[in-house]
């Protein structure tokens, strides 16, 4: 900054001069600022800027969101059309919305089995000696990366996250064709949908389509032996965390640090040689541990150190210190017994379908989840990018996470297969989030009367896969239906007369709880949860009752349907057996009008009335 003091120029000389410095200064100073203001407006353009993945930031990187070109190729010719070596397509799409939603610019709703994504790279010259990293939050459903016509790679699965190393196939300093290849046929009966509609348009309980990039796509700048990955895990009855590094080529003499901080604080700092098969123990001494009561996190410090000393990687994260377990038919956090009161959130909105439009839209979920009184959700039929679970970890807002799993022919290896390895990439990405209390692979799955024995053996599979990526947290196998092996029975009920859901969920001669279905396995004492239930509407002016999906017949005045809320809820606490339930759903979505809120997160009703009804436990769970 440049300091002038008037008095002390006595001389004329000086005085002349700073007539001339003066203007000339303020003028460049607006010309900066408006600079800034314009480089701020440009970053304010871009989509979905913040950066995707907080438990594992660096400093530097490239946010690729915005304008790219692309081509429908409905005939599936492009490959002979060379569009792998093309230099861009003439119509528009934003990144990272996918073309069914308003905000691509698209807004193209039929099916779309094959399209092609285009636009150019540079690379920076300062990224020099070092691996660029190419990252996809998410892109539906089949991707295959080609970089100045050569082929990268290519991906399956439509929720899990991906990456490419493209250090060879591009020039520093110059411009680079991207292009993607995607294959998206959602009524194959190969691959995970979701909700995504096998009709050309939305009906009942499936709504409109993804297809696609969906989520942030990012470059990033990696040191050739730098840090790939660490697995975080929390161990609240010995007060540490462990830490499970993953390096890039990691080499005699490189050192892995890791600091645990507390708002700025060291708390603990530890360094052991760098390798694959080493680990990080961090004790801490009067431990802040993370619940919905008080979400701390502490922040880490990841730095890797060659054999000169010097530093050569830092990642920025973070941890919570909680603890999930089992004691007979309780689930237990931080050991203590939690009732939980979850609600149906499928992740859908207006105008980006699957993808949020901001990051702030992520956050005021969670906030009106909370001011309606629930403690969590259920993730339902959709694999939730990280920028949710960051704000679930800071807000104290826990999660059961799930899969897209219908649509996938869970009796048919090759859709078996395709399961299992992108469940598994789920679960290695999200195990770190401290508010992921529950997996939750599939969801009203499985018919075991005359079915091929692949549904029992994929479900095995799939728990053990499970078990040995993350040994830290229950698995409710299937919710709802058919449960094979799990920790967790769950089971889902949406009688609308309270007097007979009651009736329904009393233990009787064939099953101490409700069971949809008594063909799957027996329940054998786990914690139990009617994790779905209620899906009660509101007949109003502006949404009549014809031409809606929703469960029975709907309540005609508010204080009808605060009745029946209170009255199906109370009919679930009655029952000290249930340890939480799940109330079908936070939002409408689409042509379903059974939200506590509406489709475009605007109240419905007196939302203290809500909120007294679903912020109340059993009289057993009670301190």
């Amino acid at each position: 900054m440049v300091r002038i003091r008037y008095a002390h120029f006595e001389n004329y000389l000086y005085q002349k001069m700073l007539k001339k410095i003066v203007p000339f200064l303020f003028t460049n100073l607006v010309f900066w600022s408006s600079l800034m203001l314009a480089v701020n407006s440009a970053a304010q353009a871009i989509p979905r800027a913040e950066y995707p993945r907080p438990q594992f930031e660096r400093t530097d990187w490239i946010i690729l969101n915005g304008e790219w070109s692309y081509t429908f190729d409905f005939n599936k010719s492009g490959n002979e059309k060379g569009y792998r070596s093309s230099n861009g397509f003439e119509k528009k799409i934003i990144v990272p919305f996918c073309p069914e939603s308003k905000l691509s610019g698209v807004g193209y709703t039929d099916f779309i089995e094959t399209m092609w994504y285009h636009r150019s790279i540079e690379i920076p010259v300062a990224w020099k000696d070092r691996k660029v990293i190419l990252h996809f939050g998410a892109v539906d459903y089949q991707s295959e990366l080609s970089i100045d016509g050569k082929v990268v790679g290519t991906h399956f699965g439509g929720t899990s996250s991906f990456s490419y190393d493209i250090t060879n196939y591009v020039t520093l300093g110059g411009k680079n064709n991207l292009v993607l290849q995607v294959t998206d046929i959602t009524r194959s009966g190969k691959q995970p949908v979701g909700k995504q509609s096998g009709s050309l348009k939305s009906w009942g309980g499936v709504y409109t389509r993804t297809t696609g990039i969906w989520q942030t796509v990012w470059l990033e700048p990696v040191a050739v032996k730098g840090l790939k990955d660490c697995h975080v895990t929390p161990d609240l009855d010995r007060n540490r965390f462990i830490f499970n590094p993953q390096f890039n080529a990691p080499e005699n003499g490189m050192k892995f640090n890791v600091t645990l901080l507390d708002k700025g604080k060291v708390v603990a700092q530890q360094s052991i040689p760098a390798g694959n098969s080493t680990s990080l123990e961090l004790s801490i001494k009067n431990p802040k541990t993370w619940s919905p009561e008080s979400p701390f996190l502490y922040d880490i410090v990841y730095k890797i150190f060659d054999k000169n000393n010097s530093v050569i990687d830092e990642v920025r994260s973070y941890a919570g210190l909680r603890k999930i377990h089992i004691e007979g038919n309780r689930l237990f956090l931080n050991n203590k017994p939690i009732y939980l009161r979850l609600v149906l959130d499928q992740g859908f909105y207006p105008d980006g379908i699957w993808t949020a439009p901001t990051d702030d839209a992520l956050k005021n979920d969670i906030r009106l989840s909370m001011d309606a009184g629930f403690n969590g959700a259920r993730l339902h039929q959709k694999v939730f990018e990280e920028r949710f679970h960051y704000w679930a970890d800071k807000m104290g807002y826990l999660t059961w996470g799930e899969s897209s799993s219908w649509g996938c022919n869970t009796t048919d290896i090759e859709a078996g297969r395709n399961f299992l390895s992108e469940w598994e990439d789920i679960v290695e990405r999200d195990r770190n989030h401290p508010s992921i209390i529950v997996w939750t692979p599939f969801n009203e799955t499985g018919i075991r009367k005359n079915h091929p024995i692949h549904y029992d053996r994929l479900v095995f599979d799939v728990y053990n896969a499970t078990k040995r990526i993350d040994q830290t947290r229950p698995i409710n196998d299937a919710s709802g239906y058919y449960h094979i092996k799990t920790d967790i029975y769950s089971s889902h009920a949406y009688e609308q007369d309270p007097a007979k859901l009651k009736e329904m969920l009393a233990p009787n001669d064939q099953s101490p709880v409700f069971v949809n279905n008594y063909d799957q396995t027996k329940y054998s004492g786990q914690p139990f949860f009617l994790d779905e239930y209620g899906g009660v509407r509101l007949i109003s002016k502006t949404i009549p009752e014809d031409g809606y999906w929703y469960y029975d017949k709907a309540p005609s005045t508010e204080d009808e349907f605060v009745a029946r809320l209170t009255q199906l809820t109370d009919a679930i606490l009655f029952y000290p057996s249930i340890s939480g339930y799940c109330y079908t759903q936070l939002f409408d979505v689409e042509q379903e009008k059974n939200g506590i809120y509406n489709y475009d997160r605007t109240r419905k009703y007196d939302m203290a009335k809500i909120r007294k009804v679903f912020s109340r436990i059993p009289e057993s769970f009670k301190p």
